[in-house]
Parts: structure tokens; C-alpha cells; sequence
């Protein structure tokens, strides 16, 4: 008598990225201090440089719409600097070795972490443009204007998040995780995201003026305030898709490398 033979055919990527995806959606749900955190944070920076140096630093009165541009941006990466961590305990938890055991590409992990930022980040970045019309952000532009400044804050959200993806799957532990990548949050601070970099010392105006994140400010802060945008919009985009291009390789090549695959 013949013994019958089965096969497990593996699932498709995109029913495996749907179900990394759902799960990486509902650890965000229950990590409720997580989001609370990401929000609070750009939140209490907004409220801080509008009320107490935004008079010193522009007497009209007009400083939240310079600065909430910055925060959007400094929004995006405290809500994707999680995704390292979680990434890291993943690894060490053993939950990689355990999705490589089953008929699925275990590579989509990451990106369900990614695209669950994504969302997270999204509601975030709505939540702070929601407190800054409150405390008088009054951009005066149209449809068109608020949809490419939404394009540009979700290339920057994934390319902020594949980065520190790369960096989870890099670190040792997720404390080393939260660690390097709390290096990356300081950006912001040297870029035109709260003082323009005209402003600050001439050894430090060039990296400021052609880091990544001060093209994207620029062309959201133009897009949202009907400021000439120049060729940032350009350097934005490209910057961006460098980045992702370059984290999703990192990330590939850092995965095989950690869960022993060839």
C-alpha cells in the first residue's frame, strides 16, 4: 500500500505581508504608552517653541507656522524610532526563528513592522497638525497642496522607518536598538526645523542645509505655507527614495545574515 505523500505550498507574499501587517498593527493597539509618547512629545516641542521661544525668535508672531513643519517631521521620527525596538525583541525573543519554520517568506515580519509604523505615524502626524490649528497654524492653501505635503510626509515616514528597521535587526538588544536609533531623533535639531540654517555657525550651515530632513521641511513648510519651494521638492523625493531603497537593502541583507538564512 502506497503512502500518501503531502506538500505544504507556501503562502503568497502578499498574504503574508497582509498577515505581518495585521500584526504589526495590533501590538501597536496594545502598546497604547508607546503612541501616547509619540504624540505627547512633538506635541509639548510645538507648545514649547510656540509660547516660549517663538517670541524671541519671531516677534510677528508668526513662529507655530514656521515650526510645525519641523514637528511634523520630529513627529514622524519619535512614532518610527519604536519600530527598531520592537524589531530587536523580535530577533531575540526567537520569533523570527519561529515564522522561519512555517511555509511563509519570514523576510515579511519586517515589513508588517514598517507598514504598522506607517499607520501609527499617520494617525500621529494628524493628531499634531489637529493641536497646531488650535494654537494658530493657519496654513492658506489648497487640496493639491495638503496632498503633496502628504506624499512627502509618507516617503519620509518610510524611509525614516526602513532605517530603523536596518538598525533593529543590526543592534545586539532592543535598549541597543533604542539607542542608536535615539542618535538619528537629533536630526531635526540641525536642520531648518525650528531656526533657519542661515542662522546658525558657518562650520555647521553646510551639513545642515543638505541633510535629508531639511529639504523635506522646506517642501512641506512651502507646500502648506505658499512659500517658494525651489528645487527641495526634488532633493526631498530623492533623498527619500535613496534612503528607502537603501534601509529595505540593509534590511535583507541584515535579516539573512541574523536568522541564518542563505
Amino acid at each position: 500500500m502506497r503512502e500518501a505523500q503531502f506538500s505544504v505550498q507556501p503562502a503568497s507574499s502578499w498574504t503574508t505581508n497582509w498577515v505581518f501587517i495585521g500584526r504589526g498593527i495590533r501590538h501597536s493597539l496594545r502598546d497604547v504608552d508607546a503612541m501616547v509618547m509619540a504624540i505627547a512629545l512633538p506635541v509639548m516641542l510645538m507648545l514649547l517653541f510656540t509660547y516660549v521661544f517663538g517670541g524671541a525668535l519671531d516677534p510677528t508672531g508668526n513662529y507655530v507656522d514656521y515650526v510645525v513643519p519641523g514637528i511634523i517631521l520630529l513627529c514622524a521620527g519619535f512614532g518610527a524610532s519604536g519600530t527598531a525596538v520592537k524589531v530587536a525583541e523580535d530577533i531575540s525573543n526567537g520569533v523570527i526563528e519561529r515564522f522561519r519554520t512555517m511555509p511563509i517568506q519570514s523576510l515579511g515580519v519586517i515589513t508588517g513592522h514598517v507598514a504598522a509604523s506607517l499607520v501609527r505615524n499617520l494617525v500621529a502626524t494628524a493628531i499634531v497638525i489637529g493641536v497646531a490649528l488650535l494654537v494658530g497654524f493657519r496654513p492658506s492653501v489648497g487640496l493639491g497642496a495638503w496632498l503633496g505635503a502628504a506624499g512627502v510626509i509618507v516617503l519620509f515616514i518610510l524611509a525614516i522607518t526602513w532605517l530603523f528597521a536596518a538598525i533593529g535587526l543590526v543592534a545586539g538588544s532592543a535598549s541597543a536598538a533604542s539607542g542608536y536609533g535615539f542618535i538619528l531623533l537629533f536630526l531635526p535639531y540641525l536642520s531648518s526645523a525650528f531656526v533657519p540654517t542661515r542662522s546658525m555657525p558657518q562650520w555647521l550651515q553646510g551639513f545642515a542645509t543638505h541633510q535629508p530632513i531639511t529639504p523635506a521641511i522646506e517642501t512641506i513648510r512651502g507646500l502648506l505655507t505658499g512659500l517658494p519651494i525651489g528645487t527641495n521638492a526634488w532633493w526631498a523625493v530623492g533623498w527619500c527614495l535613496l534612503l528607502i531603497v537603501g534601509a529595505f537593502v540593509w534590511c535583507r541583507v541584515s535579516f539573512h545574515q541574523r536568522s541564518g538564512q542563505r
